[in-house]
């Protein structure tokens, strides 16, 4: 098929990319000039896994190209993907769906001929019908234009591979043309025995707020958990196996830590929480409000536990913090609390300084107040204490022997609760974590 992709973030570089390794022919449309040309020229300006590869490969092949006009992309696809952005609006708990209309109305004059539009971006429940009828108002082709909510469910750092091998795909729709066009754009997926749930667009549009605010309530339920643990003494790694053996809960997602972040699960949470309260479901509200509550309590937790570790004031200590991105397999630091936990140490007097194996340069422009070093042996010369925040797999393989010579004190802080506490005792640090023991 001829595809267009409208938006090229996180979410549409890599869409565009799967969709040309798919077998399809793509054009992706973004205003910023600057972006187009390094995507023509095979950069890829975002870091995710797999992402540069096949970006260089179909952009080489000339399957997969960029622009800046969206008449080109009207004149050239017969279905068009949606992948702007929908920060939260400026009442700080709904979605700013401003992109998406803009989006429709610069493309939707230049529809003259049957074509669907299958918007990705997490929107409020509602916004496919007002889509549709903006776009089919706007459009010569009118009726002929298909609208179809179709929610990504990527992972920052698996966004090839979600996109590629997703475990569902969600289809809200209205007319059998739609779905049609959907099950042909998916088609190698589908066949693979990947599910597609067809509904109606507002159950489409639930769907993806709902399953990232169950992630964000499982991480502050375990986040909870361990504060018990550390105020009784207990494990919460323990407690986690003991749990996630059980089928009606599992493990995945409830790692203790210093909690959520990033552009979409935080946003997702808030605007399903607003949705919960314009509904009238209070108690649902409440409920997940409570987890955004913890999720915003996690800084001043690690905050006390590195204080505590530390065993004096953190005024004038000098802390590494090991991670800037918000979490590992990407170069994102919106909303990360690895970040926020860097800045409430400098905050309280600590002289900080962030390694991160991918996101330094851009946590070096939203934050350039701390020291930076891409380098890990270096990192922590001088360190009275390293605090790891992100759970890269460069940290967990790191060598504790190697490094135990170079800190001032080799204390490791796990906020993350990712290494193998025996083996960084073993070679001479001492170390505590999150809801564990310390010692």
């Amino acid at each position: 098929m001829r595809v267009s992709v409208i938006g090229c973030g996180h979410l549409g570089i890599p869409h565009a990319a799967a969709m040309a390794e798919l077998g399809h022919e793509v054009i992706g449309v973004d205003v910023d000039r600057s972006k187009v040309d390094r995507l023509n020229a095979g950069e890829c300006p975002i870091y995710e896994t797999g992402l540069p590869d096949l970006l260089t490969r179909h952009t080489a092949a000339g399957r997969l190209r960029f622009t800046t006009d969206v008449r080109e992309a009207a004149a050239f696809a017969e279905l068009h993907f949606i992948g702007v952005g929908t920060p939260i609006d400026a009442d700080g708990r709904s979605y700013d769906t401003g992109q998406v209309y803009g989006a429709i109305r610069q493309l939707a004059p230049h529809l003259a001929r049957p074509c669907t539009i299958v918007g990705k971006s997490t929107v409020t429940v509602g916004t496919t019908a007002q889509v549709t009828a903006l776009a089919q108002r706007l459009a010569p082709a009118r009726s002929a234009v298909e609208v179809v909510w179709n929610p990504e469910f990527l992972r920052e750092g698996h966004a090839v591979e979600d996109t590629l091998r997703p475990d569902r795909i969600i289809a809200g729709l209205t007319t059998a043309a739609g779905e049609k066009a959907i099950r042909a754009v998916y088609a190698p997926i589908l066949d693979t025995g990947v599910p597609l749930f067809v509904t109606d667009p507002q159950t489409a549009e639930l769907a993806k707020g709902a399953a990232n605010t169950f992630l964000g309530l499982k991480i502050s339920y375990i986040n909870a958990v361990a504060d018990m643990c550390d105020a009784a003494g207990g494990d919460v790694s323990r407690i986690v196996d003991i749990l996630g053996i059980d089928p009606r809960i599992g493990s995945g997602g409830m790692r203790p830590g210093i909690g959520y972040g990033g552009g979409c699960l935080p946003k997702d949470v808030r605007a399903f929480t607003a949705s919960a309260r314009q509904l009238g479901a209070d108690r649902a509200a409440g409920l997940l409000r409570a987890a955004e509550e913890i999720n915003e309590s996690r800084t001043p937790v690690a905050v006390a536990l590195v204080t505590r570790a530390l065993g004096r004031p953190l005024a004038g200590a000098a802390i590494t913090v090991w991670g800037a991105a918000f979490k590992p397999g990407t170069n994102d630091v919106r909303e990360s609390p690895a970040l926020s936990l860097a800045q409430a140490l400098r905050q309280a007097g600590a002289s900080v300084t962030v390694h991160d194996p991918q996101a330094v340069a851009t946590a070096m422009r939203r934050n350039p107040e701390f020291e930076y070093t891409e380098d890990l042996a270096p990192s922590v010369h001088g360190a009275e204490a390293v605090v790891l925040a992100t759970e890269w797999p460069e940290y967990r393989e790191a060598d504790p022997a190697a490094l135990v010579s170079a800190p001032a004190h080799p204390l490791m802080v796990d906020c993350r609760t990712t290494l193998d506490a025996d083996r960084w005792r073993a070679a001479g640090w001492t170390i505590h974590q999150l809801g564990r023991p310390g010692r």
